[in-house]
């Protein structure tokens, strides 16, 4: 780094869910790992170590920026906060709060992320979300509904006690690289068993005792049949599923009528295989499951959790170590985003229609808070420039991580005005009227929360280049404006200090009880430290039973022609989300520098596509050029890419049809056809 670095300092990583423990070796110039709370032995992955590189990246913004003329120009603050104000008051005074969307950010702090939904509800709007709804919403709405929280049930360290692990639409070996090599590797090694659902071979499959390698769009006639099988050979937990479940008379008529055989064959799966994973799973003492975005982003996600919730159910893996459901969080706060309350139909520490919820929150802010949930973000994108007309973008990238991304640049550019508030020149950068300059992860004092509810603290590192400013400055600076001097915002751990009073689940937290290791929530008041296993004899619903589920096949919203494949898209272990900070490290392109559309040998030779030919991928919502990889990886009827390259666009492919409980569109599953690309004269 420059010579802005102050001595090194415990931080935690920017990047995945993991929250891995990460400082600065000044001698060789890269990142480190700690002996963190997560990374107990110092690891890190590639990420970690080139974490520092965008820091003082030639893209960094330095200055704010506001649009005339058409173009951006330097401006000053003032300048800046006098154009959002206006814009800001203006729409709301003409077209009511409503007409506001605040975009907070799932790779930012608690502490920042707070300050944006609580001034989102002292406009008097409920229109917050984040990135979360565009990952785990499904699986948060599932485990919400029916177990109360929607959130890993167990901790990582118990997790290692599991006698088979269930991995669902998820490659913790590339994504949560960390996890998989501390906590689930040794536990494979000494004799846990692994089942893998997904449509490709992988580097977790390499380590499965199973693989079920399901079309895409066909989870729940999947997990439905494993779940009769379980029902079938008596491998249903009875004690359990009396005293901790309610349905289960309703549900085990509805599996009687389950055919295995032809369940498997519709979902592409080998009925044997399938038939014994079941058995593996149905008869461990202690299974635990692992989900992922695979079986979260479609537009009956919701429906895909449900399914799976009713596997734990039935075999009494829920409440106990080694076992439970256990999403894995894509960025390195989307679980914090989600707890402090950036969601629209959420507030600090539980949900906006909870009465306690809202009293603690209208009490401790001193204004009443709106009732009605707000826009999720990909409803707000579809209202741009109709009832909604000005937006704040905060830490994202909404111009290529959005579904159906060509419309939502239309979107964007049709707002009254876009702010951006970001820390390096973004494609959404391109469509803003005001753009703010903040801090990256190293200049940042704040707590972020970990894919198992670890609470931890990153501590800055330098300070901002040039005019640029720490986002709770920023976003200080903005809330006086919009909602005058009575929004305080004193500093990181005042906000935490707030956040402990309005949230229960944080309650008990401080900063000096966190220090560089962590704190794990539920923590009550007055208590000593977390749980690290939710839902033992209560669920925290409250309830003492969770019901058990019919769930019923949902056709994939894409239907598949004759000429057509399906596309799914995911993360390869060098690049992460849209790509906004790893494509800015020198490191991490060398590592992995070029995209490619993986396609079965089969596929391809009906096509006369050979590997390494440039090929066209193309749907009725656009077309994207890639480089041909034939491989067996991944399975017939499939193709798969990455979503981290702005060029190709991928998202420009994927639809926008939203699950009708989550809102969470279909990224895993878009019908395209694949032709050899025309050589250029």
């Amino acid at each position: 780094m420059s010579e802005r670095t102050n001595e090194p300092r415990e931080s935690v990583c920017p990047f995945c869910g993991v929250g891995c423990g990460l400082t600065y070796d000044a001698e060789r110039g890269k990142g480190v790992g700690w002996r963190g709370a997560v990374n107990t032995r110092g690891e890190l992955c590639p990420k970690g170590v080139a974490a520092f590189e965008h820091v003082d990246h030639a893209d960094r913004l330095r200055t704010p920026l506001i649009r005339e003329d058409g173009a951006l120009r330097e401006a000053t603050w003032d300048e800046a906060l006098d154009r959002i104000e206006t814009a800001f008051g203006e729409a709301i005074a003409r077209h009511g709060p409503d007409a506001a969307f605040f975009f907070a950010s799932s790779k930012c702090t608690n502490e920042a992320n707070y300050v944006v939904q609580k001034l989102a509800r002292a406009l008097g709007t409920n229109n917050v979300d984040n990135c979360a709804r565009l990952c785990h919403a499904s699986t948060v709405a599932a485990m919400a509904e029916r177990f109360g929280a929607g959130a890993m049930t167990n901790s990582l360290r118990d997790l290692t006690e599991a006698d088979v692990f269930l991995v669902a639409g998820a490659n913790p070996a590339v994504n949560h690289p960390v996890i998989f090599r501390s906590y689930l590797l040794p536990a494979l090694k000494a004799g846990t068993e692994l089942i893998h659902l997904d449509p490709r071979a992988t580097a977790t499959t390499d380590a499965a005792t199973h693989h079920l390698p399901v079309r895409p769009g066909f989870d729940i006639p999947l997990l439905n049949a494993m779940a009769a099988v379980v029902v079938e050979e008596g491998l249903v937990d009875e004690a359990f599923v009396r005293e901790r479940t309610t349905g289960f008379e309703a549900l085990r008529a509805f599996l009687d009528e389950v055919d295995v055989d032809a369940a498997a064959e519709q979902t592409g799966v080998d009925a044997e295989t399938l038939r014994t994973a079941a058995r593996s799973y149905g008869s461990a003492d202690r299974a635990a499951i692992f989900t992922g975005m695979g079986l979260s982003q479609h537009h009956c996600g919701t429906d895909n959790v449900h399914a799976l919730l009713n596997l734990a159910l039935l075999t009494g893996n829920v409440g106990t170590r080694g076992a439970g459901v256990n999403p894995l969080r894509g960025q390195n706060n989307v679980q914090g985003a989600g707890d402090v309350g950036a969601l629209p139909d959420r507030l600090p520490g539980g949900r906006i229609d909870d009465p306690a919820t809202h009293e603690r929150c209208a009490t401790e802010w001193g204004f009443d808070v709106p009732t009605t949930p707000g826009l999720t973000e990909v409803e707000a994108t579809h209202r741009f420039g109709e009832d909604v007309r000005v937006a704040y973008v905060f830490g994202e990238n909404p111009a290529v991580t959005e579904p159906n991304v060509s419309r939502v640049r239309e979107k964007l550019a049709s707002l009254d005005c876009l702010v951006v508030h970001d820390v390096v020149r973004s494609e959404t950068v391109e469509f803003a009227d005001v753009v703010l300059p903040g801090g990256t992860w190293a200049e940042t004092d704040g707590t972020v929360t970990n894919t198992d509810r670890q609470v931890q603290r990153m501590r800055a590192m330098a300070d901002p280049p040039g005019d640029a400013r720490r986002d709770l400055d920023v976003l200080g600076a903005v809330a006086e404006r919009l909602v005058g001097e009575g929004f305080a915002c004193d500093g990181p751990e005042a906000v935490f200090e707030e956040l402990t009073r309005v949230s229960a689940t944080y309650a008990g937290m401080s900063y000096d009880g966190i220090g560089t290791g962590s704190q794990r929530w539920p923590f009550p008041e007055g208590a000593t430290e977390g749980t690290a296993v939710l839902h033992e004899g209560t669920f925290a619903s409250g309830s003492t039973t969770a019901d058990l589920r019919i769930v019923e096949h949902v056709d994939p919203v894409d239907p598949v022609g004759d000429d057509e494949l399906v596309l799914t898209t995911g993360r390869i272990l060098e690049h992460y989300n849209s790509g906004a900070l790893t494509r800015r490290s020198g490191t991490l392109v060398r590592l992995r520098g070029t995209d490619a559309l993986q396609i079965h040998p089969g596929d391809a030779a009906r096509r006369g596509i050979e590997d390494g030919d440039r090929v066209r991928v193309a749907n009725d919502r656009g077309m994207v050029e890639l480089a041909a990889e034939v491989t067996p990886g991944v399975r017939s009827g499939t193709v798969f890419c990455t979503f981290h390259f702005a060029d190709p666009l991928v998202n420009t492919l994927t639809g926008d049809t939203l699950d009708p409980v989550a809102k969470i569109p279909p990224f895993k599953h878009s019908a395209v056809r694949v032709t050899v690309a025309a050589a250029d004269n």
